[in-house]
């Protein structure tokens, strides 16, 4: 069969299933797991397919995709983007890290950093920062989220209104092509939105997947951050948006995660 015959035939059954897996392509196909591996890259590049770990997922417009899923999906360039703000961020400061895997792999890189303040709503940021004796942990209250670990909804950006921070480090689900910062729960948005306002300097903590994403609810526009982690270049018109905002784009180096 040709790949372009095999990668409609991969959308088809994606979409029967809702999730396809290496192993079990393969076996269908009658061909190697590299081959399949080749195609599930190529259908997510082209934003029809969604990978995550073992095999690829439909991509969703209004649902998250797990989280167990979004921790596994690009672990390189997640501690790349980290590796690169952890570098920006002084000892000495206080910063928040909202929910998001891309933020917790910024908090395993800060656990060399010395009298520092993380202001948190995700307990699995929290517990990652336990191990830093020179860090001083407050996790905002608010409904918990039990999928992720994730404190959301009125309690919490009442208490996040409470504080006043150097650094506010936060993610999101999906950045369309004029720059919006998007997500799926509309009471996440309201949380990140609380942390900007009260942040002195704000960083985007986002992947290149991103990108091939769509979510219904925005947070706000890159135009709002001083700087911008990720780990592959911008299509040039955003790209020459940032630079208009003022908005710094680092591009983080997969190789010096390795």
């Amino acid at each position: 069969m040709a790949q372009t015959e095999r990668l409609q035939d991969i959308q088809i059954i994606a979409r029967r299933d809702g999730r396809v897996s290496v192993e079990g392509l393969a076996k269908h196909f009658d061909v190697t797991l590299q081959t399949i591996r080749r195609d599930l890259t190529e259908l997510a590049e082209q934003g029809k397919l969604q990978r995550v770990h073992g095999g690829a997922i439909l991509p969703s417009t209004v649902a998250n995709i797990g989280y167990t899923d979004r921790r596994d999906l690009n672990e390189k360039g997640k501690a790349a983007i980290a590796e690169a703000v952890a570098r920006d961020i002084p000892h000495g400061c206080s910063l928040f890290l909202n929910i998001g895997t891309t933020t917790e792999a910024v908090a395993r890189t800060l656990l060399g950093h010395r009298d520092i303040m993380v202001l948190t709503n995700n307990l699995n940021v929290a517990n990652i920062l336990v191990e830093n004796r020179h860090c001083e942990i407050i996790v905002v209250g608010g409904l918990l989220r039990r999928t992720d670990g994730g404190l959301v909804g009125s309690i919490t950006t009442q208490a996040i209104q409470q504080f006043k921070f150097d650094l506010a480090v936060i993610s999101c689900s999906a950045l369309d092509e004029d720059g919006d910062m998007l997500d799926f729960d509309i009471q996440e948005v309201g949380v990140s939105q609380a942390i900007l306002k009260q942040a002195r300097h704000s960083f985007l903590v986002a992947d290149h997947y991103k990108f091939k994403r769509r979510a219904p609810a925005r947070i706000g526009s890159l135009a709002q951050m001083h700087s911008f982690y990720t780990d592959a270049p911008l299509p040039e018109a955003l790209a020459n948006a940032c630079k208009g905002w003022g908005t710094s784009v680092i591009l983080a180096s997969t190789e010096r995660s390795r």
